[in-house]
């Protein structure tokens, strides 16, 4: 009987499902899968791919000016419906990018794309599982998150495969239809805001335990405090060190490799991400200390054999899966950080200050 309460289904995993589903699929195909994209379209274009690849600078810029509203209206409206729209809107401007013929579209359409991904990639699964779980929080973020990664070792492939035979254009045309008719209609069917809405509690919450899941600092003493600058610190040059997996595939091809091979390395790194995420999820469940010192050492250590990559295909290999590991915690570390040092009183604001 024991064993049976232990496995009984919680509506949460059909959340866990709706966030790997974001970060799978959207986030798959839109960043994980960004860039490959980079040689094609700007060879195609006329433009360097340093001139292309800004356009991932105006999702970025974007989706950190939006962030404070965006925790804003995650708390106030329904993260159903904002995150099911988000998703639809992404999709459309995939569509769009089948027309485009100037550098300048990109742009635009990196600064929608942005927006969108304020909810979609750094509010989504973080907010909603302090909503619905009480327990195993770590291990639950890594596991939406790793999804990301999934996404890149499938999508970066194919997507590889789809420019090849059918050109960028169709490719970005394919990845948009994916977004419209998976993961949008899913989103809208499955998604709930809070376990209220389905009449039960949080994930192994008790009733003597209800009030801990609002422990925690204010947001206005939060930001006062100077651990928050440490952290936000830290999340920069987290962030930072992520946007090289941008360039990765065209580092690949610049020392002699060919597109095919460069999408093996990206996915090489989306598979370090994959398991990075799911490690280091349940290591900050132990302790937080340790999950940073494992995601800072591993991705140096594979930033070094990335620089020694044009000695071999396998030292790319596994430059990229170990550098994977610094990705994962961009994501992972930085939200669980927030949660470990402040608490989940005000975490959608304090998040994404």
């Amino acid at each position: 009987m024991a064993i049976a309460n232990s496995f009984k289904f919680h509506y949460g995993y059909i959340i866990v499902f709706c966030c790997c589903l974001i970060m799978g699929v959207i986030i798959g195909l839109v960043m994980s899968c960004a860039g490959i994209f980079y040689t094609p379209v700007s060879t195609d274009l006329g433009v360097s791919k340093g001139n292309f690849g800004l356009y991932m600078t105006f999702v970025y810029a974007c989706s950190f000016l939006m962030l404070s509203v965006a925790g804003k209206m995650m708390d106030k409206y329904s993260a159903r419906w904002l995150l099911t729209n988000c998703s639809g809107v992404v999709g459309l401007v995939y569509l769009a990018m089948t027309q485009f013929t100037s550098v300048w579209h990109f742009y635009i359409a990196g600064a929608v794309i942005g927006i969108a991904l304020a909810f979609l990639l750094y509010l989504s699964y973080p907010v909603l599982i302090n909503r619905w779980f009480n327990t195993r929080v770590g291990f639950f973020i890594g596991l939406c998150s790793a999804a990301s990664g999934i996404g890149g070792v499938l999508f970066n492939p194919f997507g590889g495969y789809l420019i090849e035979t059918y050109g960028w254009r169709n490719t970005y045309l394919i990845f948009g239809i994916i977004i419209l008719i998976v993961a949008t209609p899913l989103l809208g069917i499955l998604l709930r805001n809070y376990p209220s809405d389905k009449g039960v509690k949080s994930f192994g919450e008790k009733a003597e335990t209800a009030e801990v899941q609002k422990t925690g600092m204010d947001y206005t003493v939060a930001i006062k405090s100077p651990v928050f600058y440490v952290l936000l610190v830290f999340a920069f040059f987290m962030i930072a060190v992520s946007t090289l997996n941008l360039f990765l595939p065209t580092y690949v091809t610049s020392v002699g490799f060919s597109v095919e091979q460069s999408a093996f390395v990206a996915s090489a790194i989306m598979l370090g991400v994959t398991i990075g995420k799911v490690a280091l999820g349940s290591i900050n469940d132990r302790s937080s200390l340790a999950g940073v010192l494992t995601s800072t050492g591993l991705g140096i250590l594979g930033f070094i054999f990335l620089l020694m990559g044009k000695e071999g295909m396998a030292w790319m290999t596994i430059g990229g899966f170990l550098f994977g590991w610094a990705y994962a915690g961009v994501t992972v570390e930085t939200a669980l950080l927030v949660r470990t040092v402040f608490g989940t009183k005000d975490y959608s604001k304090i998040s994404c200050f």
